[in-house]
């Protein structure tokens, strides 16, 4: 259960651990934006043209939603299109000075989809410090001075980036000229990853999968804000399956009985966690993002975690679900 309840109208400028970025309660991801296909229910049905120009239009359009909302969080990576171009594009167009937006991406993987939305794989994964560097060039090609916050995207125990001495060298080096480093995390390894980054203390920020089906990272998370880390949840909506999209009649219930809906209550609960800094709408749509935003409206509250304590899935089970989800 939350240690404290998440009261309607909190303040939504954060600020993200030791990093001292600002961030706000809700912030806009774009891994469904930048690319023609994503792994997100219904992804395919929320536009028709999938051309760069159009999908670049359409960036631009949610961006601009965003920031006239308040957001002044916007997280990328090198893997979801040509998103780090549209934003860099974007940015540039509203003559938005560095340090008034925090912008953060990751490195590790490349998009290898070739705008294709049924490709496999759509990106392969390199945590090579070599990748790091070519990765970063590009990174900083695109965002510039903007770039407040670069992650390792979906480091896990397994894969060994936390221990690579030549990894660890790079990333100092980059949070000694001012940027802020960080990494993401992703699959059943959750949270010993996340103990991990904490105990090398060489990380500002943690991005993590955490929503009402998958709270298996929770108790590695308030550790790492207890440490001074920033935390960033992502996927809150499951991918969609959180969302009204995803059918799932206990929290279909609960959201009507608050006068609200599935995505709206499913973020309520993430922002209802002290230890979480921020959380990201993965909206693809104007509308989408809209609804996200009615989360820091809604109250949540003991009655409401025991009744949907029941979607709570077994890690394993939610990850095997994920990976079957389809492109679209």
């Amino acid at each position: 259960m939350p240690g404290t309840p998440h009261a309607a109208g909190e303040p939504r400028l954060r600020t993200l651990g030791r990093s001292g970025l600002t961030t706000t309660a809700i912030a806009l991801g774009l891994a469904a934006l930048g690319r023609p296909g994503y792994l997100n229910l219904g992804h395919g049905l929320d536009f028709q043209d999938r051309s760069v120009d159009a999908l670049a239009d359409r960036t631009h359009a949610v961006l601009d939603a965003a920031n006239a909302a308040g957001i002044r969080h916007l997280d990328a990576a090198r893997s979801y299109g040509r998103a780090e171009e549209f934003l860099g594009s974007w940015l540039r167009a509203r003559s938005l000075a560095p340090g008034s937006i925090t912008v953060s991406s990751k490195w590790g993987y490349t998009y290898t989809a070739a705008w294709r939305v049924g490709a496999d794989p759509p990106e392969v994964k390199d945590l090579s410090a070599a990748n790091f560097r070519r990765q970063l060039a590009q990174t900083r090609e695109l965002l510039g001075g903007w770039l407040g916050l670069y992650q390792i995207h979906s480091a896990t125990i397994s894969s060994g980036v936390l221990d690579d001495a030549d990894v660890a060298a790079e990333l100092g080096q980059l949070r000694s000229e001012g940027v802020a480093v960080g990494l993401s995390v992703s699959g059943v390894e959750q949270a010993a990853t996340i103990d991990r980054a904490v105990d090398t203390g060489r990380f500002d920020a943690v991005q993590a999968t955490w929503n009402l089906l998958e709270r298996s990272a929770g108790e590695a998370l308030e550790r790492a804000h207890e440490a001074g880390m920033g935390v960033i949840v992502k996927e809150g909506l499951a991918n969609g399956r959180l969302s009204p999209r995803g059918g799932i009649e206990p929290l279909a219930r609960a959201a009507a009985r608050v006068g609200s809906s599935e995505d709206v209550l499913g973020i309520a609960a993430i922002l209802a966690r002290p230890w979480v800094d921020t959380v990201l709408s993965g909206a693809s749509t104007i509308a989408q993002l809209e609804s996200n935003l009615g989360a820091v409206r809604v109250g949540w509250n003991d009655a409401l975690e025991q009744e949907l304590e029941v979607l709570a899935e077994p890690p394993e089970r939610y990850w095997q679900t994920r990976s079957a989800l389809a492109w679209t």
